[in-house]
């Protein structure tokens, strides 16, 4: 691949996300490598304006996403500080291009998970998790057309993330059956999906374990103190306007925010 093809992708991805315009596929970025290379330079760029990056997500842990999309496998992006809340979160609508709520459950590392200790395990990632607690990421769909602009070019994007409302750490979460939690969405006061959190490729430490080793082999790690917020349990709920979001994960809590 030419350095040429990653800058002219880097200063697209830059000026699309700054600009709030739509991206195109992007031309000659084809793997997956090329995408996460692009979106290791763009965040660089992007860093400037938005923050540093505070956390990261996972898009397609739940089968059915990743077969909407048409991946193979889950995709990471990377969270700026200045699109992280908690709850209750407030942004306005027309921040985004075309807003989604994913109800999520996220963790927050207390200790690193640096690339050298690759291939980790659950039993390797857990006990690197401090706090466990429930989400809200509102995604944004930027794409001039998703599902031809393939996995590369959304990768590069940071997988669609636009901003992360987060809930409060819950106690007693060791105790729970983290696979077996189940997950209630609802926008404007009408519950509009359900579903259990083995939606998370089985359990929810297992999308986690697929991202440390996902940065693993790219030679990154997970630090200490950031959070991973671990992909929708339930349906991706994109909103046609202003609108008011809460979901609730049990033994976990709640999030809810106001997009106004």
């Amino acid at each position: 691949m030419e350095a040429q093809q990653i800058e002219r992708a880097v200063g697209e991805v830059v000026r699309c996300r700054l600009a709030g315009r739509r991206l195109a596929k992007l031309a000659g970025i084809d793997s997956e490598e090329a995408g996460y290379a692009v979106q290791r330079r763009a965040n660089l760029e992007l860093a400037k304006r938005l923050g540093p990056v505070a956390g990261h997500k996972i898009g397609g842990t739940a089968s059915a996403m990743r077969a909407m999309l048409g991946w193979s496998q889950p995709v990471a992006g990377e969270v700026f500080r200045s699109t992280v809340q908690r709850s209750p979160g407030s942004f306005a609508f027309d921040t985004f291009l075309r807003p989604g709520i994913e109800t999520e459950i996220a963790v927050r590392l207390g200790r690193d998970l640096p690339a050298a200790d690759a291939p980790f395990d659950r039993a390797a990632v857990a006990a690197a998790v401090a706090e466990v607690f429930p989400a809200i990421e509102i995604v944004d769909d930027r794409y001039e057309d998703y599902r031809s602009a393939g996995a590369a070019t959304v990768i590069a994007d940071n997988a669609f993330h636009g901003a992360s409302v987060l809930g409060r750490p819950a106690a007693g979460w060791r105790e729970l059956d983290l696979a077996a939690l189940e997950a209630r969405t609802w926008i404007d006061g009408v519950l509009v999906a359900e579903a259990r959190s083995d939606a998370l490729m089985g359990h929810p430490f297992e999308a986690l374990v697929w991202l440390a080793n996902r940065r693993a082999a790219l030679g990154l790690g997970l630090a200490a103190g950031s959070f991973v917020s671990l992909g929708t349990v339930t349906p991706v709920q994109w909103l046609a306007g202003p609108a008011h979001a809460r979901i609730a994960i049990e033994g976990l809590g709640e999030v809810v925010v106001r997009l106004a």
